[in-house]
């Protein structure tokens, strides 16, 4: 830290108890200044030769009031003009970064110009603002947190401008000019510290990192905070993820618990405003600061009751960058007084704002999507959030207190995104059957319109084929595009099924369970029976072992082809049947919604970061 020491003679200034200062002299005192609480006993000389401000009012004080005069209003108060004095006495006053604003300030208060006498304090001090602390990094954050207590009269003296101006300069200037020492707490990588292989024992000096001055300005209060982050990116000079970087670590550091949800004892004003403050400060670049942190703004400000154009701007920022979300960024809290878990209204809304969002602009190569998989194309960012959607349903779905039409409402919104497998939104319906064993038929045919049965892989058809939770209509539907896909190889699809099997399935022979037509009985929208499980489970074992043993197809004639293809044609018409005459001898069908499932699927969750540490299978009870 810079220092200047001013004077030469030995501190005479006493204190006669905590109110009482006067200087230890010969010399009778002549004049007393009361500064707020505190009684200062001095001499006249050696203070109206250097103040002019003194002179005036010692002149202006009558013979009742003797040479007693009032100072209630000085910068610093009685500190600040203990300095002063102590100056004007031309005793020893060391001046540093905590000092020299409230000294400055009360110095102008006082008058103490060059005009008055050559070499006076307002000029020394400028001097060493100029000449020593403006140019230090650290002195000139200390300097500028001094200025709060002082305004306006920092202000009016440039005192705050210039601070602004020499942080944002230093915090602006080339990382290969830094030479001043500053708080670095994060993890470089090694070959930042010098330590890469690849230098062969070679050290290079240690590098410094763009974001280096982050973490020193987060000693700052918000409001000076926002204005020294205004004026970087005023500069120009500072790209705006080093900006956004800044602006979460500030926040981990001043909002208490914003890592992990907001602290519920805090001070509700002050918060908000910083929390606010800092959406405003969000660079306008798209993608410079992460959907997580965002996320988490958001959290923050729905919980502090932030203004709407603040959380409006957050669900824009979100919607836009919705593709790099995990599922366990949008576990947003419900308010007080809701039944459900989580706030699935937010998440509906920012799924329709990306819905709205990706229809207006063309679908951009954003470097999150080459990192997470190459195989996306242009619609990549529609799968991502498709998939997130998928792990986000999995899991609120566990709220028994869920409405099935926020279910169904959410998932509708991406139904019409393209993606390769619905095995994750077959998990997440799967979870919200088991959970709400109650609901009705309808309800259950609802739900399973989201899904579509031809994207299911061979692993959850096994597993769907087995799930009494299912409606009867939904299992046939499995089976049906499960024997598609086993002879896809051959010239045969639904030839070799029964007219009124076919016209059970959705657009004959395609579609998927979500077009499913409504003019066929209502039996089989409903759930199978354990006889209709236990003939399905032996019956697809025989159309396993047909589709293993149509592997060698290609040293088979054609006439052996096809013998075999309507040979599981046959199988399929067989296991029709079956529950065709298993619904009549039991009338119309039910069973215990609440029953597990006798088989398992691992779902896709390549994007899903669960909430719990210990996973739960389709088939867990």
């Amino acid at each position: 830290m810079k220092f200047m020491k001013l004077g030469s003679k030995p501190d005479s200034f006493q204190t006669d108890g905590g109110y009482i200062r006067f200087v230890a002299s010969e010399l009778a005192t002549d004049m007393v200044v009361n500064v707020g609480d505190v009684k200062f006993y001095l001499h006249k000389f050696p203070l109206l030769s250097k103040s002019a401000r003194l002179q005036k009012l010692v002149a202006a004080t009558n013979d009742a009031n003797g040479d007693e005069i009032h100072i209630q209003d000085i910068p610093g108060g009685p500190a600040a003009f203990e300095v002063c004095a102590k100056f004007c006495y031309g005793m020893t006053v060391t001046l540093n970064a905590y000092n020299v604003v409230a000294s400055r300030c009360a110095a102008e208060y006082l008058e103490m110009y060059e005009t008055v006498e050559k070499g006076n304090l307002i000029y020394k001090i400028d001097v060493f603002l100029n000449s020593s602390i403006f140019r230090s990094w650290k002195d000139s954050i200390i300097v500028l947190q001094t200025t709060k207590s002082l305004l306006p009269w920092s202000e009016e003296l440039k005192v705050v401008s210039h601070c602004l101006d020499s942080i944002a300069s230093k915090a602006s200037i080339d990382t290969s000019k830094v030479e001043w020492s500053y708080t670095y707490n994060r993890k470089k990588i090694a070959s930042e510290n010098g330590n890469s292989p690849q230098w062969n024992d070679a050290r290079k000096p240690q590098m410094v990192p763009k974001d280096w001055w982050v973490e020193d300005l987060c000693e700052l209060p918000i409001d000076l905070y926002k204005h020294v982050i205004a004026t970087i990116k005023t500069k120009g000079r500072v790209s705006g993820d080093v900006i956004g970087e800044a602006l979460n670590a500030y926040t981990l550091r001043r909002l208490p618990g914003f890592s992990k949800g907001v602290n519920q004892n805090i001070d509700f004003v002050k918060y908000r405003s910083l929390v606010e403050t800092i959406v405003w400060l969000l660079p306008t670049e798209k993608g410079v600061v992460s959907c997580s942190f965002l996320l988490r703004l958001l959290r923050a400000a729905i919980f502090l009751d932030c203004g709407e154009t603040e959380r409006n701007e957050l669900m824009r920022r979100i919607a836009q960058q919705l593709p790099e979300a995990t599922m366990n960024d949008l576990l947003i809290r419900g308010p007080p007084g809701e039944a459900t878990v989580y706030d699935v209204d937010i998440v509906q809304n920012l799924v329709e704002e990306f819905v709205a969002h990706s229809s207006q602009t063309e679908p951009v190569d954003n470097e999150f999507l080459g990192s997470r998989s190459p195989k996306f194309g242009p619609d990549a960012s529609k799968v991502l959030v498709a998939k997130l959607i998928d792990c986000y349903l999995a899991e609120i779905a566990r709220d028994p207190n869920l409405p099935l039409s926020k279910f169904v409402s959410l998932g509708e919104t991406i139904a019409s995104f393209s993606r390769p497998s619905h095995d994750g939104l077959y998990r997440a319906i799967d979870m919200y059957l088991k959970e709400h064993p109650g609901i009705s038929k309808s309800e259950r045919k609802r739900i399973c319109k989201l899904m579509d049965c031809r994207k299911l892989s061979a692993e959850a058809c096994m597993h769907a084929v087995q799930n009494e939770r299912l409606p009867l209509r939904v299992v046939v539907q499995v089976l049906f595009f499960e024997q598609i896909r086993a002879t896809a190889s051959a010239e045969n699809s639904t030839s070799d099924l029964p007219g009124s099997i076919r016209a059970l399935l959705p657009g004959g022979s395609h579609g998927s369970s979500r077009s499913t037509t409504t003019n066929t009985e209502e039996d089989w929208d409903s759930v199978p029976t354990a006889d209709d499980i236990k003939a399905l489970k032996g019956e697809l074992a025989t159309l396993r072992l047909g589709s293993n043993d149509s592997g060698n197809e290609a040293a088979k004639s054609d006439v052996e082809k096809v013998a075999a293809s309507r040979m599981k044609g046959l199988v399929m018409s067989k296991i029709f049947s079956k529950l065709w005459s298993s619904k009549e001898r039991h009338g119309e069908i039910s069973s215990s919604d609440t029953s597990d499932s006798h088989g398992s699927v691992n779902a896709e969750e390549t994007k899903c970061t669960p909430s719990r540490s210990r996973r739960h299978s389709l088939s867990s009870g």
